[in-house]
Protein backbone atom coordinates (compact mmCIF):
# COMPACT_ATOMS: atom_id res chain seq x y z
CA UNK A 1 0.00 0.00 0.00
CA UNK A 2 1.15 3.39 -0.91
CA UNK A 3 0.74 5.14 2.95
CA UNK A 4 1.98 8.49 4.40
CA UNK A 5 2.69 9.54 8.05
CA UNK A 6 2.54 13.02 9.32
CA UNK A 7 3.51 14.58 12.60
CA UNK A 8 5.19 17.19 13.98
CA UNK A 9 7.33 14.62 16.81
CA UNK A 10 9.58 12.36 14.53
CA UNK A 11 9.53 9.59 17.36
CA UNK A 12 5.98 9.15 17.29
CA UNK A 13 6.79 8.66 12.99
CA UNK A 14 9.90 6.65 13.72
CA UNK A 15 7.45 4.05 15.48
CA UNK A 16 4.84 3.98 12.70
CA UNK A 17 7.79 3.58 10.20
CA UNK A 18 8.68 0.54 12.07
CA UNK A 19 4.92 -0.85 12.73
CA UNK A 20 4.42 -0.48 8.93
CA UNK A 21 7.56 -1.85 7.66
CA UNK A 22 6.20 -5.15 9.66
CA UNK A 23 2.52 -4.93 8.71
CA UNK A 24 3.57 -4.01 4.68
CA UNK A 25 6.65 -4.23 4.16
CA UNK A 26 6.11 -4.54 0.45
CA UNK A 27 4.21 -0.86 0.27
CA UNK A 28 5.30 2.46 0.07
CA UNK A 29 5.88 4.75 2.93
CA UNK A 30 6.56 7.95 3.11
CA UNK A 31 6.85 10.47 6.61
CA UNK A 32 6.82 14.00 7.21
CA UNK A 33 6.97 16.26 10.05
CA UNK A 34 5.43 19.19 7.90
CA UNK A 35 1.98 18.71 6.42
CA UNK A 36 2.87 21.41 4.20
CA UNK A 37 5.65 19.72 2.46
CA UNK A 38 4.21 16.20 2.22
CA UNK A 39 1.16 18.49 0.20
CA UNK A 40 4.01 20.07 -2.32
CA UNK A 41 4.92 16.32 -2.55
CA UNK A 42 1.77 14.58 -2.70
CA UNK A 43 1.88 13.38 -6.67
CA UNK A 44 -0.41 10.15 -6.43
CA UNK A 45 -2.91 8.58 -4.74
CA UNK A 46 -2.82 7.54 -1.02
CA UNK A 47 -4.34 4.68 -0.28
CA UNK A 48 -4.08 5.89 3.80
CA UNK A 49 -2.72 8.54 5.39
CA UNK A 50 -1.72 8.46 9.47
CA UNK A 51 -2.17 12.35 10.73
CA UNK A 52 -1.57 13.56 13.51
CA UNK A 53 -4.91 16.23 14.72
CA UNK A 54 -2.43 18.47 16.43
CA UNK A 55 0.54 20.18 14.55
CA UNK A 56 1.79 23.98 14.25
CA UNK A 57 0.87 25.53 11.01
CA UNK A 58 -2.27 23.30 9.76
CA UNK A 59 -3.47 20.64 12.18
CA UNK A 60 -4.58 17.54 10.94
CA UNK A 61 -8.49 18.00 10.45
CA UNK A 62 -7.31 20.68 7.64
CA UNK A 63 -4.81 18.72 6.44
CA UNK A 64 -7.17 15.56 5.64
CA UNK A 65 -9.60 17.95 3.95
CA UNK A 66 -6.73 18.72 1.51
CA UNK A 67 -5.60 15.63 0.90
CA UNK A 68 -9.45 14.64 0.68
CA UNK A 69 -10.22 17.12 -1.79
CA UNK A 70 -7.69 15.98 -4.32
CA UNK A 71 -8.15 11.80 -3.39
CA UNK A 72 -11.49 11.19 -2.26
CA UNK A 73 -10.61 7.57 -1.59
CA UNK A 74 -7.72 8.28 0.69
CA UNK A 75 -8.03 6.42 4.09
CA UNK A 76 -7.96 8.59 6.95
CA UNK A 77 -6.86 7.48 9.99
CA UNK A 78 -6.11 10.31 13.01
CA UNK A 79 -3.40 10.10 15.44
CA UNK A 80 -3.71 11.82 18.85
CA UNK A 81 -3.69 11.72 22.49
CA UNK A 82 -6.80 13.46 23.25
CA UNK A 83 -10.16 11.64 22.55
CA UNK A 84 -12.22 14.96 22.22
CA UNK A 85 -11.14 15.10 18.52
CA UNK A 86 -13.16 12.64 17.77
CA UNK A 87 -16.30 14.30 16.44
CA UNK A 88 -14.13 16.25 14.24
CA UNK A 89 -12.66 13.20 13.07
CA UNK A 90 -15.84 11.61 11.87
CA UNK A 91 -17.31 14.86 10.70
CA UNK A 92 -15.12 14.44 7.31
CA UNK A 93 -15.33 10.65 7.42
CA UNK A 94 -12.39 9.32 9.04
CA UNK A 95 -11.54 5.53 8.31
CA UNK A 96 -9.89 5.37 12.06
CA UNK A 97 -8.52 7.15 15.21
CA UNK A 98 -5.71 5.96 17.17
CA UNK A 99 -4.98 7.37 20.46
CA UNK A 100 -1.02 7.52 21.60
CA UNK A 101 0.44 5.76 22.57
CA UNK A 102 -0.69 3.09 19.72
CA UNK A 103 0.59 -0.38 19.23
CA UNK A 104 1.51 -2.37 16.26
CA UNK A 105 -1.71 -4.80 17.01
CA UNK A 106 -3.65 -1.27 16.97
CA UNK A 107 -2.60 0.03 13.68
CA UNK A 108 -3.14 -3.71 12.01
CA UNK A 109 -6.72 -3.40 13.34
CA UNK A 110 -7.04 0.27 11.75
CA UNK A 111 -5.41 -1.07 8.37
CA UNK A 112 -7.61 -3.96 8.09
CA UNK A 113 -11.25 -1.94 8.87
CA UNK A 114 -10.22 0.84 6.34
CA UNK A 115 -13.13 2.45 5.16
CA UNK A 116 -12.15 2.76 1.15
CA UNK A 117 -10.10 -0.13 -0.15
CA UNK A 118 -9.00 -0.36 -3.67
CA UNK A 119 -10.96 -2.10 -6.55
CA UNK A 120 -10.29 -4.87 -8.46
CA UNK A 121 -9.00 -2.81 -12.22
CA UNK A 122 -9.28 -5.60 -14.27
CA UNK A 123 -7.06 -5.10 -17.35
CA UNK A 124 -8.50 -1.54 -18.18
CA UNK A 125 -4.88 -0.16 -18.18
CA UNK A 126 -5.91 3.31 -17.66
CA UNK A 127 -7.60 4.53 -14.15
CA UNK A 128 -9.81 7.55 -14.19
CA UNK A 129 -10.96 9.68 -11.27
CA UNK A 130 -13.90 11.49 -11.80
CA UNK A 131 -14.91 12.12 -8.41
CA UNK A 132 -13.56 15.17 -6.50
CA UNK A 133 -10.99 16.63 -9.23
CA UNK A 134 -10.31 14.84 -12.89
CA UNK A 135 -7.49 12.75 -12.74
CA UNK A 136 -5.62 10.20 -14.58
CA UNK A 137 -3.40 7.11 -13.82
CA UNK A 138 -1.49 4.74 -15.31
CA UNK A 139 0.23 1.93 -13.36
CA UNK A 140 -1.04 4.09 -9.84
CA UNK A 141 1.12 7.33 -11.40
CA UNK A 142 -0.36 10.56 -12.72
CA UNK A 143 -0.17 11.48 -16.26
CA UNK A 144 1.57 14.36 -16.84
CA UNK A 145 0.04 16.14 -19.97
CA UNK A 146 1.77 18.22 -22.44
CA UNK A 147 -1.39 20.58 -22.55
CA UNK A 148 -3.91 21.32 -19.75
CA UNK A 149 -6.55 22.00 -22.30
CA UNK A 150 -5.75 18.45 -23.76
CA UNK A 151 -6.36 16.93 -19.90
CA UNK A 152 -9.57 19.12 -20.14
CA UNK A 153 -10.66 17.65 -23.62
CA UNK A 154 -10.06 13.96 -22.10
CA UNK A 155 -12.47 14.79 -19.76
CA UNK A 156 -14.50 16.61 -21.82
CA UNK A 157 -14.65 13.01 -23.52
CA UNK A 158 -14.81 11.08 -20.77
CA UNK A 159 -18.13 12.93 -19.33
CA UNK A 160 -19.62 12.14 -22.67
CA UNK A 161 -18.97 8.31 -21.74
CA UNK A 162 -17.50 7.32 -25.39
CA UNK A 163 -20.22 9.09 -27.66
CA UNK A 164 -18.46 10.78 -30.51
CA UNK A 165 -18.37 14.23 -30.46
CA UNK A 166 -18.21 17.34 -33.38
CA UNK A 167 -15.53 19.64 -33.78
CA UNK A 168 -17.87 22.22 -32.84
CA UNK A 169 -19.35 20.39 -29.66
CA UNK A 170 -16.05 19.90 -28.09
CA UNK A 171 -14.59 24.02 -29.10
CA UNK A 172 -18.15 24.54 -27.11
CA UNK A 173 -17.61 22.53 -23.93
CA UNK A 174 -13.57 23.61 -23.51
CA UNK A 175 -13.40 26.53 -25.67
CA UNK A 176 -16.97 28.57 -24.62
CA UNK A 177 -15.88 31.67 -25.48
CA UNK A 178 -14.51 30.88 -28.93
CA UNK A 179 -15.57 30.46 -32.24
CA UNK A 180 -15.99 26.93 -34.15
CA UNK A 181 -13.36 28.45 -36.88
CA UNK A 182 -10.60 26.76 -38.94
CA UNK A 183 -8.09 28.14 -36.32
CA UNK A 184 -9.80 26.95 -33.11
CA UNK A 185 -10.58 23.40 -35.00
CA UNK A 186 -6.58 23.37 -35.88
CA UNK A 187 -6.07 23.51 -31.67
CA UNK A 188 -8.34 20.59 -30.50
CA UNK A 189 -6.48 18.53 -33.43
CA UNK A 190 -3.10 19.49 -31.71
CA UNK A 191 -4.83 18.27 -28.30
CA UNK A 192 -6.13 15.43 -29.65
CA UNK A 193 -3.17 14.47 -30.76
CA UNK A 194 -1.60 15.21 -27.83
CA UNK A 195 -3.60 12.99 -25.91
CA UNK A 196 -2.80 10.18 -28.74
CA UNK A 197 0.81 10.79 -28.22
CA UNK A 198 0.84 10.93 -24.61
CA UNK A 199 -0.86 7.52 -23.99
CA UNK A 200 1.42 6.22 -26.34
CA UNK A 201 4.45 6.89 -25.26
CA UNK A 202 3.05 4.81 -21.99
CA UNK A 203 1.91 1.69 -24.14
CA UNK A 204 -1.21 2.61 -24.88
CA UNK A 205 -2.71 2.80 -28.40
CA UNK A 206 -5.83 4.47 -29.53
CA UNK A 207 -7.14 6.42 -26.36
CA UNK A 208 -8.94 8.48 -28.61
CA UNK A 209 -11.23 7.01 -31.71
CA UNK A 210 -12.83 8.70 -35.05
CA UNK A 211 -15.01 7.84 -37.59
CA UNK A 212 -15.98 10.59 -39.89
CA UNK A 213 -14.67 13.40 -38.65
CA UNK A 214 -16.44 12.75 -34.85
CA UNK A 215 -13.91 11.95 -32.20
CA UNK A 216 -14.86 10.15 -28.69
CA UNK A 217 -12.98 8.24 -25.61
CA UNK A 218 -12.02 4.51 -25.87
CA UNK A 219 -13.59 3.21 -23.22
CA UNK A 220 -12.65 -0.14 -23.23
CA UNK A 221 -9.29 1.39 -21.51
CA UNK A 222 -10.74 3.07 -18.88
CA UNK A 223 -11.40 1.69 -15.32
CA UNK A 224 -13.94 4.78 -14.40
CA UNK A 225 -15.60 5.51 -11.18
CA UNK A 226 -18.01 7.31 -12.54
CA UNK A 227 -18.24 4.65 -14.82
CA UNK A 228 -18.32 1.87 -12.20
CA UNK A 229 -21.26 4.50 -10.37
CA UNK A 230 -23.52 4.43 -13.65
CA UNK A 231 -23.35 0.31 -13.87
CA UNK A 232 -24.19 0.14 -9.90
CA UNK A 233 -20.81 -0.73 -8.77
CA UNK A 234 -21.15 -0.84 -4.73
CA UNK A 235 -17.66 0.77 -4.38
CA UNK A 236 -18.34 3.46 -6.51
CA UNK A 237 -21.74 4.13 -5.09
CA UNK A 238 -20.72 4.25 -1.49
CA UNK A 239 -17.82 6.33 -2.43
CA UNK A 240 -19.27 8.96 -4.61
CA UNK A 241 -19.10 12.09 -1.50
CA UNK A 242 -21.00 14.79 -4.10
CA UNK A 243 -18.27 16.48 -6.15
CA UNK A 244 -17.46 15.52 -9.58
CA UNK A 245 -14.56 17.26 -12.21
CA UNK A 246 -14.37 20.12 -9.84
CA UNK A 247 -12.52 22.14 -12.00
CA UNK A 248 -14.53 22.11 -15.52
CA UNK A 249 -17.24 23.90 -15.74
CA UNK A 250 -19.01 21.56 -19.13
CA UNK A 251 -19.03 19.00 -16.27
CA UNK A 252 -22.41 21.08 -14.16
CA UNK A 253 -25.08 19.16 -16.02
CA UNK A 254 -23.29 15.57 -14.86
CA UNK A 255 -22.81 17.22 -11.55
CA UNK A 256 -26.66 18.09 -11.28
CA UNK A 257 -27.63 14.71 -12.22
CA UNK A 258 -25.35 13.26 -9.81
CA UNK A 259 -26.32 15.83 -6.96
CA UNK A 260 -29.87 14.56 -7.30
CA UNK A 261 -29.41 10.69 -8.05
CA UNK A 262 -27.41 11.14 -4.24
CA UNK A 263 -30.12 12.96 -3.02
CA UNK A 264 -32.27 9.88 -3.58
CA UNK A 265 -30.51 7.74 -2.94
CA UNK A 266 -30.06 9.15 0.85
CA UNK A 267 -33.72 10.00 1.52
CA UNK A 268 -35.31 6.60 0.29
CA UNK A 269 -37.77 5.64 3.50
Amino acid sequence: MFIIGVDDRKPILVMLQKILGNIDPEGEHRFYTDPLQMLDELDKPIEVAFLDVEMPGMDGIELAKRITARYPFCNIIFLTGFSEYMPAAFDIHASGYLLKPFSQKKVEEALNHRRYRTPVLEDKPIRVQCFGSFEVFVNGEPVKFKRQKSKELLAYLVDRKGALCSMDMMIGNIEPDKPADDSNKSKIRVYLGDLNDTFLKLGIENIVVKASGTFGVNTSLLDCDYYRYLDGDPYAISHYSGEYMTQYSFAEETRAFLELRFFEQHNTN
